[in-house]
């Protein structure tokens, strides 16, 4: 078995970090053996998807539990998919965190425990588009309609 541990530093006995997404480092330990080896989070510094990335990154990585504070949920279908095992909630040291799932302290998580993030971008500054929609069906709607954004904000 092999346990990811969201951590603010590269050592075992580091402080957890409570963001998954985030968090400068993977801390992956054996709990039997507490053999750990650290994994630079390359998608803390991403500008969007962090969650999603971060996700992608530790799902290569063979692991079967994931002890963090927070899962978004975009990060959390990809975990769920992968087959890890998210256990929400875990706090104190990396140990800290080994030792309160071993002793049945955690409970899995079958949803997102934190909300989506925005976009980084600068409010009104997306380019926008224009949309219509051609609505022929037949149900109880009329189904017609149409809709602008007015192209680029500035």
């Amino acid at each position: 078995m092999k346990i990811c541990v969201t951590a603010t530093d590269k050592d075992i006995n580091a402080a957890m970090d409570s963001r998954f997404g985030r968090c400068p480092y993977f801390v992956l330990v054996d709990p039997e053996t507490m053999e750990f080896k650290a994994v630079d989070n390359a998608a803390a510094s991403a500008s969007g998807g962090a969650g999603i990335q971060a996700a992608q990154i530790i799902s290569d990585k063979g692991i079967n539990v994931l002890l963090t504070g927070k899962v978004g949920p975009n990060a959390f279908p990809i975990l769920s998919a992968a087959g890890i095992k998210v256990m929400a909630g875990a706090n104190g040291s990396i140990t800290d965190a080994i030792a309160q799932y071993k002793e049945g302290k955690l409970q899995e998580t079958s949803a997102p425990t934190a909300e989506a993030h925005a976009s980084m971008a600068a409010p009104g500054r997306g380019m926008g588009g224009r949309g219509r929609s051609g609505g022929a069906g037949r149900g109880m709607g009329g189904g017609g309609g149409s809709g602008s954004n007015g192209g680029m904000n500035r």
